[in-house]
């Protein structure tokens, strides 16, 4: 679910014109990347998970998302810990496929944009601002960079007050934290983006700006962890749904059907 919090505070700075434009390639903002694929890679691409870079997410303790984060932990720079994945397989903005190096990707271009640390970045614009009850803690790599694509916590009712920004497209209590152009698009497949569509960047879901989309109308959308966490908004209804768990296997779609009928089913009831 971090990913879809560090996909937010890119909005937030893009408002503030920190982040210039998404359409520039992270090389731009992180010069450790320069002559990279993922550097050559724009930040559009990188929020939709569409940058045509090679990387194995399977969870089996030899994929690429094992080597990302033992090189992480062990204190290798995180641009240099990206960079070894550098072979392009698909045209950038063409396919869709789930890597967690494109949000570390995203956080470093967030930190070297803002030039604070990605945890007060959203201290300051997010989690002050809705009145969460508790500390929140991301967790950080060996040189005290934040993992941007995992290991956010927070307490399950702040989790709801999250969501509840979400479900008013980035206001709170009439303060717009996140731009709401941002949360619409972030939550909405472009025409022409059609690799990116419920059904067919998932078998079930589609995909924003790093967030899961619901199939069909109205517009209804997910943050889902590794472990079966999930914040479900819909904006229309104004409803939230925060589920919490660890799951046996990370990622196991099955397990996600229980909560997502009951998702279904509560909107129905009490969304008119």
């Amino acid at each position: 679910m971090a990913k879809t919090i560090t996909a937010m505070l890119v909005g937030i700075a893009v408002a503030e014109n920190r982040i210039k434009s998404i359409d520039d390639v992270a090389s731009a903002y992180v010069p450790g990347l320069a002559g990279t694929e993922y550097g050559g890679t724009t930040l559009r691409a990188l929020l939709t998970m569409s940058s045509g870079v090679s990387f194995s997410e399977n969870y089996d303790g030899a994929d690429d998302i094992a080597q990302l984060g033992r090189d992480l932990s062990e204190g290798k720079g995180p641009a240099a810990s990206v960079a070894r994945f550098n072979t392009r397989i698909a045209p950038q903005g063409t396919r869709w496929h789930y890597a967690s190096s494109e949000t570390e990707v995203l956080g470093l271009v967030l930190r070297a944009a803002t030039g604070v640390p990605v945890a007060d970045y959203l201290r300051d614009k997010i989690w002050e601002p809705i009145g969460a009850e508790a500390d929140a803690s991301w967790m950080i790599d060996g040189t005290g960079q934040e993992l941007a694509f995992c290991c956010f916590n927070a307490v399950l009712r702040d989790y709801a007050r999250l969501g509840r920004l979400l479900a008013h497209d980035g206001a709170w209590e009439g303060r717009q934290l996140i731009p709401r152009q941002w949360v619409l698009d972030a939550t909405t497949v472009r025409a022409g983006d059609g690799h990116l569509a419920p059904g067919t960047a998932n078998p079930y879901f589609g995909y924003g700006y790093q967030t899961w989309l619901f199939p069909g109308e109205p517009r209804r959308f997910a943050l889902l962890g590794i472990r079966g966490q999930t914040i479900m908004v819909d904006p229309a209804s104004k409803l939230v749904l925060v589920h919490t768990a660890v799951r046996k296997q990370p990622s196991d779609p099955a397990s996600y059907a229980e909560p997502i009928a009951l998702w279904l089913g509560v909107v129905a009831q009490f969304g008119k």
